[in-house]
Order: structure tokens, then sequence, then C-alpha cells
């Protein structure tokens, strides 16, 4: 105690460094302590020395490659079978969809199993025996790109690839196979819409209502000047498809002098000066809903796409390219205003298809 907590005349002489250093003999310092050690020596591995577990191994690597495959195709088979809306318990995840669980699932087996096969291959079949690169320049000499070439040639001799026939097949196989997965999921992003966009609620006889009343028009509820959102009669905006059926169905109502119309086509289609157009801009499909009086031109907030009313909708301004479509009408025999038919055009923006 008192050699540690004591003064220095209180420890011992033989347990000063000096002491120490006389009674052990001098510590030997060596010549170089940063000097590289080099390699421990290499160690064979059991696949190196047991060909039965090199072989063993083989059929490891292979087996993860053939369960990528199948899971590939489980991928596929389960984008096809199971619909979107499927709703499936499954512990611990809960309720989920059963299409989307599949997919995660099979889709990240197959990639899995391409890796851990990979990895499994070069750490038990490959070349194990350690190699020594020293730095050398970035710009490599023309005898480093040889060495480089050699040492690929050399590394993909020992990969086995083409002597271990079952690994290489099952291997181009999964590869080949697994992106089908991003293929099948480019097919579509959702059911096709088919003729869908060329088609709307309206149709021959139908009513037009009042968007914010919900009540049937008549003639007189147009007045010169105003603007009227107008849908089809029986279209509830409580109903599920309420938001897709109006984002085609949409129209306006504006009554203007039948001598300001220009159109042929557009004045026998309206009734006593009361034009039906579509209110989805032709542009990207923004409602279309600011009024000039004086100009009668409808402008879309979204772009500043502009349309002359009084012109067969024809776009004077903006990034539009087509004309808002017009929907023909008439007045029913108790006096409501009722669609002639549908759009003779699909509404909205320009796709494709359209042609």
């Amino acid at each position: 105690m008192s050699s540690q907590t004591g003064s220095h005349n209180d420890v011992s002489d033989d347990h000063l460094p000096a002491e120490q250093g006389s009674a052990q003999g001098e510590v030997k310092v060596a010549d170089d302590p940063f000097a590289d050690p080099g390699l421990p020596p290499h160690e064979d591995r059991i696949q190196d020395i047991d060909e039965r577990a090199a072989k063993r191994s083989e059929r490891v690597v292979a087996l993860l490659f053939t369960v990528s495959m199948l899971a590939t195709i489980g991928f596929i088979a389960s984008y096809v079978t199971f619909p979107i809306d499927k709703i499936v318990y499954i512990f611990p995840f809960g309720h989920i969809s059963i299409l989307n669980f599949s997919l995660g699932l099979t889709l990240g087996i197959a990639l899995f199993c391409i890796g851990a096969g990979a990895v499994h291959w070069s750490r038990t079949l490959m070349d194990s025996h350690e190699v020594v690169q020293e730095r050398h320049p970035i710009e490599a000499s023309d005898a480093t790109k040889s060495a480089a070439l050699a040492a690929f040639a050399k590394g993909a001799e020992d990969s086995g690839l083409g002597r271990r026939k079952l690994i290489r097949n099952t291997m181009f196989g999964a590869l080949a196979l697994v992106p089908l997965s991003g293929l099948v999921l480019l097919r579509d992003l959702g059911p096709l819409p088919e003729d869908k966009l060329r088609s709307t609620m309206w149709k021959k006889g139908l009513r037009l209502v009042n968007e914010n009343t919900l009540e049937p028009l008549r003639p007189e509820d147009i007045t010169v000047g105003s603007l009227t959102f107008a849908m089809p009669e029986g279209l509830d905006p409580e109903d599920h498809d309420f938001p897709k059926e109006i984002a085609k169905a949409a129209l306006m109502l504006i009554r203007l002098e039948p001598n300001d119309i220009k159109d042929r086509q557009q004045l026998d289609w309206a009734h006593e000066g009361i034009v039906a157009y579509s209110r989805i801009c032709t542009h990207v499909g923004c409602p279309v809903t600011l009024y000039e009086q004086q100009t009668h031109h409808v402008l879309c907030p979204c772009h500043q796409s502009t349309f002359d009313l009084t012109d067969g909708a024809r776009v004077i301004f903006g990034p539009a390219g087509h004309p808002l479509p017009q929907l023909q009408i008439s007045v029913s025999k108790d006096g409501f205003l009722e669609a002639q038919g549908d759009f003779a055009e699909p509404v909205g923006p320009s796709f494709w298809e359209r042609g």
C-alpha cells in the first residue's frame, strides 16, 4: 500500500524501471516497427482438398439458382392469378393484399437466391489464394494491363464456369428469368383503359342537371352571359364512381346570341343559343372555369389555354391542341334540356390511341 500512495522514497528500489531493466536485461527494439508483416500462410478450404465437399457446395449453389428460377415463375403466376383487391390475413402483417405480398415475397426470394448463390460460389469453389497487388500509378502500364488480363483469364478459369456446367446453366437460367419480373410490372400500371377514354355517361335523352343544385335544367335557367356547370342526370356525388365519371362528363352551358355563333354545326347542336361544351381542357385535363362575357372566351386556369365559344371552342391561345368537344342538346317534351348522344370525340387531353 505504501508503494502506491506514499512518496518516491517509500518505493523499493527493486521496482523502479532502472532496476527492472538491469534485472531483466535491455528491451529489444525492432529495427523497423512499421515493417509489413506479410500475409499469413494460406490455408486450404475443405472444398480445396475434398472433391465431395466441392460437389456439395456446387449442389448448394445450383439449388439457390434453381430456387431463384422457381420464385420468378411464382412471381409471374401470382401476378396473373391473384386479383388486386383480394385482402387476406397473414401473421404478423395483418390484413394485406395477397397480390402485393406474393409479388414482394417471390421477387425478394429470386433476387436473394441469385446473390446468395454467387457469394457461396465465390467463397467455397473459386480460387482462394491471397494475392498481393502493390500500389502503382493510376495509369496502368502495358505490363500491368497484360497481367490484369491474365488474372482475369485465370479467374475465369478458376471459377469453373466452363467445367461446372450445372452451375453455369442454372445461373444463366436465373439471370434470364429474373428480368421477366420487371417486364411483367411494366406491362401496365393498372387495368387497361380499353375504350373508356372514348366515351362518357352522356347518351340520347339523358337530362342535363345543374351541378350545384342537382336539379334538371330548363332553357330559361340559362341566361345570356352566365356560365352554368352541368352533369348527367343520375350521377350522384356520393357514389364511388362519381370522381371518375364527372372527370369525363363535366359540362358547361353558355347562352349566346345565335347571330354570334360562327360555326354552322355548333349552331345546329345548340338550343336557342345555348351551347354545351366539355369542361375538361384538352391540354392536361384541368377544369375550364373562367368565362369572359364580352369576348365569349373560356380560359383554363392551369396553363391559360383559351377557347372561343363563338367559333366551335377553337383554341386561340395556349398549349391546348384541340377544341373543346361540344355536346348536342335539345329540349324534351316536358321542357328540360337533354343530350342527343355522347360527345362526338373523346374529351380531355390527347392520347396516342386517339389518332
